[in-house]
């Protein structure tokens, strides 16, 4: 693995591999740094790196472990909105075969940012452990059921991760295509790169994309 910048932007990590002896480009969320929120420099560093792999035909390979943007008025107002629609911009218009995998969170928008069904992503696994929500149970309970007792409020968490905090609600409505073992991983992707050699997707024709600058 030969990663991309990485002194820059730690909470997101960029890089070059081989699957089956073909170059891959890789975006994983780094859960050990920031917890691995997308902020506006993790945002340009990966919409960098999707973009220069879909000028040269090299497919991209997502692993999500995201809560969410970094919230705070300097994010605000330095532009996260518009940082952060650089990558899903460049996730979005990218042409070459992507692969998804979440491994743990992927909270609001930036699961959506992230390479997924939403942004053409052509195949977007889960791992069990994945929890495709608006956020997480714990803080979504404590703002809907504000003031209720402590015993209220565990017995709506465990609730609200029964019903949206696992991958098979959103499997059963198409926003991911299988739940896969972590063991299976390296070969899943294999097999379906391999499915994807022959992809060809054409944007609709226009001078140019009009990118969030």
């Amino acid at each position: 693995f030969f990663e991309t910048q990485p002194a820059h932007a730690a909470n997101i990590i960029t890089g070059f591999g081989r699957i089956e002896g073909r170059t891959v480009g890789f975006v994983a969320n780094q859960p050990m740094v920031l917890a691995g929120v997308l902020d506006i420099n993790s945002s340009k560093k990966a919409a960098r790196f999707v973009r220069f792999c879909d000028a040269f035909e090299i497919p991209i390979v997502t692993f999500v472990d995201v809560p969410g943007f970094l919230p705070g008025t300097a994010q605000e107002h330095n532009g996260i909105i518009k940082h952060g629609a650089k990558l899903l911009f460049a996730y979005a218009e990218a042409t070459v075969p992507k692969i998804t995998v979440i491994t743990r969170k992927a909270y609001g928008g930036a699961y959506d940012v992230m390479a997924s069904k939403h942004l053409r992503g052509d195949l977007n696994y889960a791992w069990p452990t994945a929890e495709i929500a608006v956020m997480g149970a714990k803080g979504a309970v404590e703002i809907i059921f504000r003031g209720k007792t402590p015993e209220e409020i565990a017995e709506r968490t465990a609730e609200y991760e029964a019903r949206f905090a696992n991958p098979f609600v959103a499997a059963s409505k198409g926003f991911i295509d299988e739940v896969i073992q972590p063991h299976s991983t390296r070969r899943r992707i294999a097999l379906g790169l391999r499915k994807l050699r022959g992809k060809a997707l054409e944007n609709p024709w226009k001078k140019h994309d009009n990118i969030p600058l």
